[in-house]
């Protein structure tokens, strides 16, 4: 068996800070994405574990996980007392999470949004389940302050479908509600002023200006526009005419 990858390397470059990402089906049959870096390149599955095993002959950690705290509710009558995550269980838990990072990572590259969105949301029900049932706040916060990052490319995905069929208003409200969350984790997790100028806020905040500023005009908003131009231009006959189109449009809203 041949070991070397070189021939897999010769025709794509590594660029520093340039992200290559690619997607192919594998001799499996089973969709892969590779992501090129320095020293090679990182492969894993598109869809489920990214590493494709399953551990404990489960889909993934956290569902092993989550398997044994629902057989502690039916045996506790319903209450999770009792039930918690050791060191080690905590740090598998992150380890794994980090798997779906990098996957959900280049699938944003390739606008994947649906995909991102998914494993996402995976990712922000292990976050709570780890803060949860932690042993301790030490242990959760190892995966904690990660969670604005995590947030972030989930309020980008999310957008990011909304702007690939031109809904500028779900999007702003997407963007919006994400701000919104980043800025109580660390109102919550802080004892200082919420940090604005962090990379997720600073970064939503820009492209949420953006996104305002190449909004397509509803017609009202055309149409005062063009009051506003009318009267400073002192073409009251113009004005007076946007003035009825605007109070029509009104009435048959």
């Amino acid at each position: 068996m041949n070991f070397d990858i070189s021939h897999l390397l010769e025709h794509w470059d590594y660029s520093p800070g340039q992200p290559a990402v690619r997607k192919f089906t594998g001799r499996d049959g089973v969709e892969k994405i590779q992501l090129r870096v320095d020293l090679g390149l990182l492969q894993m599955n598109a869809e489920g574990r990214p590493d494709g095993k399953h551990p404990l002959g489960h889909a993934s950690l956290y569902d092993y996980y989550q398997s044994k705290l629902y057989k502690h509710l039916a045996a506790n009558k319903g209450s999770d007392d009792g039930f918690k995550l050791s060191p080690d269980d905590c740090a598998k838990l992150q380890l794994e999470a980090f798997q779906y990072h990098n996957r959900y990572n280049c699938l944003l590259q390739l606008k994947e949004y649906a995909a991102v969105v998914r494993d996402t949301e995976r990712n922000i029900a292990v976050f709570d389940f780890v803060e949860k049932h932690a042993e301790n706040d030490d242990m959760a916060w190892a995966l904690q302050q990660f969670r604005p990052q995590l947030l972030m490319v989930h309020t980008r995905a999310l957008a990011g479908e909304s702007l690939a069929s031109h809904d500028y208003a779900a999007a702003i409200k997407q963007i919006e509600d994400g701000l919104t969350k980043i800025r109580e984790f660390y109102r919550e997790n802080s004892r200082g002023d919420v940090p604005e100028q962090s990379s997720e806020l600073s970064y939503l905040k820009t492209w949420l200006d953006e996104i305002s500023a190449q909004r397509p005009l509803s017609k009202r908003e055309r149409l005062e526009r063009a009051l506003d131009e009318a009267v400073s231009n002192e073409d009251y006959e113009k004005a007076a005419q946007v003035r009825d189109e605007l109070r029509n449009l009104k009435t048959t809203e």
